[in-house]
């Protein structure tokens, strides 16, 4: 028999009852992930709500939305688009008073089989300039009609003009912007393709540094913010300036210019033809939604984003603004950024007011089986037919 000093049955006992305390709690589960300080707490929270995103949505459910379309003739419809033109205008930040000179300088040029291709550079304000690329198809006539091609989140103009990131040539069109400058030019249009800023060459230099596909947006976009402006208002600004380097140009129609982009692109698109009349036509890829559904609950780059707009317009009053000229819209139906029930919701509410204008036929709506990318099968022989390419 062997006898155990007071220390060792003190010992023996701690180790039961550390035994016995492991084995209760083994029999109650703990939680598998810890998600935060509310973390297994049952009771007491039956009325609290913590969800912001919720909370955006409850608000937007009672935003006024003051300028929304309710015209139920041409003309009062035209008056509503005058007002809600220079709400807009004043809501991203409003735009330059004079129009600065152009300097425009070619940087170089090169032929494709059926399009050449020019570099280009213009400035669109004192001390911002642009880069942008001019193709022109062979068989055009000239003067041609002309695409201002704007691309969507990414590498930048490159990505839609048949650049890989290497600098060399492509010729699969990949990536989902499928290279849509090209196949406008393919389609007898000249394609004016600009780099947006905070994309590609129009950079800050800590952004650069991080690679190709690194967009600015923030910082810069968060800088225009400050300044009471947005980055929408500054694209803006870049395709009414790129207006003014078309006409310019006398192979290209200054009477006959349309604008196209996918996603951002889409975005610049929409806010561009809306508040700028020399646009005669527009193709809005990957875009057009509820500002409810789209950017107002889900993740998006902050050049999205026009503070306040939700007290006066919802986005398809903006795209109102574009009738009675001819709009096409494509959506993608398995688009996880722009949920392609609110876009086809989106477009129906624009129609109507299309149709005020007498307009139905000149407004169309693709829904193609795919994910958030350029599709462009019925949306370029659209724009090609309206601009009498």
């Amino acid at each position: 028999m062997t006898t155990l000093s007071r220390r060792e049955l003190a010992r023996l006992a701690a180790g039961i009852t550390a035994a016995r305390t492991v084995g209760l709690e083994a029999q109650t589960p703990a939680p598998s992930v810890y998600s935060g300080p509310l973390t297994g707490v049952e009771k007491g929270l039956d009325d609290r709500r913590f969800d912001p995103v919720a909370f955006t949505r409850d608000l937007y459910a009672a935003a006024p939305r003051q300028l929304r379309f309710q015209a139920r003739t041409r003309s009062e419809a035209e008056e509503w688009q005058k007002t809600l033109r220079s709400k807009l205008t004043e809501l991203i930040g409003g735009f330059a008073t004079e129009r600065q000179p152009l300097r425009p300088i070619t940087l170089e040029t090169r032929t494709f089989p059926g399009y050449t291709r020019e570099k280009i550079v213009f400035d669109s304000r004192p001390g911002v300039s642009v880069l942008a690329y001019v193709l022109h198809p062979e068989k055009a006539k000239r003067p041609a009609a002309a695409m201002i091609c704007v691309p969507g989140h990414g590498r930048g103009v490159d990505d839609i003009v048949g650049i890989d990131d290497k600098g060399g040539q492509r010729t699969d069109k990949a990536g989902y912007q499928h290279d849509f400058a090209i196949q406008v030019a393919e389609a007898g249009m000249a394609a004016v393709a600009i780099e947006p800023l905070a994309f590609g060459c129009r950079r800050d230099a800590i952004t650069a540094r991080k690679g190709l596909s690194t967009t600015a947006c923030q910082p810069s976009a968060g800088g225009a913010l400050l300044v009471g402006q947005t980055m929408i208002g500054w694209r803006v600004w870049d395709v009414m300036r790129t207006l003014d380097y078309i006409a310019t140009r006398s192979e290209l129609d200054s009477n006959r210019i349309g604008c196209m982009g996918i996603s951002g692109g889409g975005t610049v698109t929409l806010f561009s033809t809306a508040l700028e009349p020399r646009i005669r036509v527009a193709l809005v890829s990957g875009y057009l939604n509820t500002f409810r559904d789209s950017v107002g609950s889900l993740s998006h780059c902050i050049d999205n984003y026009v503070p306040g707009i939700l007290n006066w317009a919802e986005m398809h009053d903006l795209a109102g603004l574009i009738a009675p000229r001819p709009l096409f819209v494509e959506s993608g139906e398995k688009d996880n950024i722009f949920p392609i029930r609110a876009s086809i919701e989106s477009f129906n509410s624009v129609r109507e007011i299309y149709r005020v204008f007498g307009a139905q036929d000149r407004i169309e709506q693709e829904v193609f089986p795919d994910e958030h990318s350029f599709w462009g099968r019925r949306g370029i022989p659209f724009l090609a037919r309206h601009l009498n390419a």
